[in-house]
């Protein structure tokens, strides 16, 4: 069941709580397992209650969650006063002040600079008169029973400035993992994607599920015509576009996860788990062409379709797919102004910004002219899950489309062919487009393969140079340099499709004002040197013809 209600905005007040009864140890691990998701480096969570009360209990507990690691040993810092512990994704600092002498002995135990950045647990911080407390923390207060149930306990949880929020979050994290029947599972923390969302394993019931934590995306900064950048290139703001794609998906026989059960106005939804098996593999993950083919043909049979720009979230809310404008393409490419040309450290004059803008706007007129279809815009390996035990094209299942958009067929299909995160070798490239046309070909006489295929060069230019920017800002911006590794890649990309011949004007502009990765700036007025190891020779990007499933014209090696 989808919950249309919020049970998890953000209060006015800045201070929230929420009383919790632990009738047994597994209820206390279940509570620690909670807050062990809320938290983020530099929170601060306070423990209090009586001796006994079982504060140490509970953050060995908490700890053990943020290791991912239920057999660590936490030993109880009542005389060291301090453990820290190096993990995976946190530094945790463990503290007990019940036997602290005087706050200015914190001073001696490096407290400022073991805390800075950690998740900071601490027992009796009362005892330090207030020189550990901050703005922003969550308190945990225990109370044990008057008497008899001596495993039972009471804990009032008080959040603080920006963890009220947390704190409301959590409880609605759980009231809806409890009510869709997963109320006993182990929460994993998985590894996700570029953005503000996060995912978590729902594991040990009788099947596996994934709680999806996606808060409604806030405004940022008005960019062009009042409106923020996310309201331009028409990108989510909440999880209803999830609901509505996956459940229309799912009615045209492709596996996109069910639905199980969600909060839409907090943002949070359980769905279904489609395993960890994705369509790479070997060691450096490498495509599997099986695998990539299959998901070839999924686009291929979506695209032969009639679809909808309306489709349902739920009984009485529809969601209508956003139309893959120009104002939208054209805010993506100018990422590499924004973002990209400073990390590489040029500098543009206004008339060669206007001249990218105005080559741009011409590029694209023919692609926005054809036929628009569902584009799902993150069509590529780490969205994109094998499940054998299927049939057909439901083996390939799909991952991160609520940001899709009405737009041309080639982009999903060139996001796949030329992947972002693995290198795809030019041969498997060509043979994937081949095998798309002529698939769309076999169900539609009238399919245009001349215009497909211009329209592929034009896509694929737009999103490389959409992704060169959009690394350079994850860098410069969000403090992720790992995406920094992908830029050759990218730019080899980009100069297969600039080398189509129809983007001729393009291809000159970039030669003229766009230094590739790793490159050093040019002397005014100067073209960039090229990079010979920043990518692999660039040739024209597969061109099908009537004539023949495809050809591949080779250009000169050494652009980078």
């Amino acid at each position: 069941m989808v919950d249309n209600r919020s049970t998890g905005a953000v209060p006015t007040s800045p201070v929230a709580h929420w009383d919790v009864v632990l009738p047994d140890e597994t209820a206390t691990g279940r509570l620690a397992m909670d807050l062990a998701a809320l938290l983020r480096p530099g929170d601060l969570v306070t423990l209090g209650g009586d001796l006994g009360a079982g504060k140490t209990t509970l953050a060995r507990a908490m700890i053990r969650e943020l290791a991912g690691d239920e057999t660590l040993e936490v030993p109880s810092p009542t005389f060291t006063l301090m453990q820290v512990y190096d993990l995976p994704r946190h530094r945790v600092v463990h503290a007990d002040l019940y036997r602290l002498g005087d706050p200015s002995e914190l001073d001696e135990l490096g407290w400022s600079e073991q805390t800075d950045g950690a998740v900071t647990l601490v027992e009796w911080a009362e005892r330090a008169e207030g020189a550990v407390l901050r703005p922003d923390r969550m308190e945990v207060h225990i109370t044990l029973p008057t008497e008899g149930a001596e495993k039972m306990r009471r804990v009032r949880l008080f959040g603080y400035g920006r963890m009220a929020g947390g704190l409301y979050r959590m409880k609605a994290i759980r009231a809806l993992i409890d009510q869709v029947g997963f109320g006993p599972a182990q929460r994993r923390h998985l590894q996700g994607d570029a953005s503000s969302r996060s995912y978590e394993r729902l594991i040990g019931t009788k099947r596996n599920a994934v709680l999806m934590n996606a808060p409604r995306r806030a405004d940022g900064p008005p960019v062009r015509g009042g409106k923020p950048y996310s309201a331009i290139a028409h990108l989510a703001e909440d999880v209803k576009p999830f609901v509505a794609m996956a459940r229309a998906l799912r009615a045209r026989g492709f596996s996109a996860p069910a639905i199980y059960g969600g909060d839409l106005d907090a943002g949070l939804l359980v769905i279904e788990d489609l395993g960890h098996q994705g369509v790479l593999d070997g060691t450096p993950p490498a495509p599997v062409p099986e695998r990539y083919e299959l998901a070839v043909d999924v686009l291929a049979a979506l695209h032969g379709q009639d679809l909808p720009a309306t489709v349902p979230v739920t009984t009485g809310l529809d969601h209508h797919l956003p139309p893959y404008d120009l104002d939208a393409l054209m805010i993506e490419v100018e990422l590499l102004l924004d973002w990209y040309l400073p990390h590489v450290g040029s500098r543009l004059a206004a008339d060669a910004q206007r001249s990218f803008r105005q080559l741009w706007a011409a590029a694209l007129a023919p692609s926005l002219a054809q036929k628009p279809v569902w584009v799902m815009r993150d069509y590529h390996s780490p969205n994109l899950m094998w499940l054998p035990e299927r049939a057909g094209l439901a083996r390939v299942g799909l991952l991160d489309f609520q940001d899709a958009v009405m737009g041309p067929a080639a982009y999903d299909l060139v996001s796949l062919a030329q992947d972002a995160r693995v290198d795809v070798p030019e041969a498997l490239e060509l043979a994937l487009l081949t095998r798309y046309v002529k698939a769309r070909r076999a169900g539609d006489a009238a399919f245009d393969t001349k215009a497909f295929a211009a329209s592929y060069a034009v896509m694929g230019a737009q999103r490389a140079t959409k992704i060169l920017g959009i690394f350079a800002r994850l860098n410069q911006r969000d403090r992720k340099p790992v995406y920094l590794a992908h830029l050759p890649r990218i730019w080899g990309y980009l100069q297969r499709c600039l080398s189509f011949p129809d983007l001729g004007g393009l291809s000159s502009w970039y030669k003229d004002h766009v230094p590739a990765p790793g490159a050093s700036r040019p002397p005014p007025g100067a073209r960039p040197a090229p990079s010979a190891s920043a990518a692999p020779p660039a040739t024209t990007p597969p061109s099908p013809s009537p004539a023949s499933p495809a050809s591949a014209t080779p250009n000169e090696p050494g652009r980078s």
